[in-house]
């Protein structure tokens, strides 16, 4: 089992349709987790319906602190836009993606940006064994 965390400000864009990609391609093999550095205390809207498009509920989610998570340690941390706002979190690996905030965007965008997190997170399973063959 891998264990993840996806870490941006708010968790309640990109670092939970991460945690939900992570969970949906990487099946029984994954333990996936999100928080934020501020988190906003809810998920956007936005990213709930962009997620719904394809099936997956992330109403089910709650954003969260990275204290929450704090002394845990993880096989990979993967940090979205947070800069120096992301605290220290034990990890075998660590992982900067350079992913825009897509909190303000209009729908099509916010797709993109989607779409984006699902391409990193399947190469981040990829690399780590847990998918032989990126399939999007």
């Amino acid at each position: 089992m891998i264990s993840l965390l996806f870490v941006c400000i708010e968790n309640a864009n990109r670092s939970q349709m991460a945690h939900a990609f992570a969970t949906l391609h990487g099946g029984g093999r994954v333990e996936a987790f999100s928080a934020g550095s501020r988190p906003a205390g809810m998920i956007n809207p936005k990213a709930v319906a962009a997620m719904a498009e394809l099936g997956y509920d992330l109403r089910t989610h709650a954003s969260k602190s990275l204290d929450e998570v704090r002394d845990q340690s993880f096989d990979y941390v993967v940090t979205m836009g947070c800069g120096d706002a992301c605290p220290f979190i034990v990890a075998r690996h660590r992982r900067d993606w350079q992913i825009p905030d897509p909190k303000h965007l209009a729908p099509a965008e916010f797709r993109q940006v989607r779409d984006l997190v699902e391409r990193q997170v399947l190469a981040l399973l990829k690399e780590a064994g847990v998918i032989s063959v990126v399939t999007n």
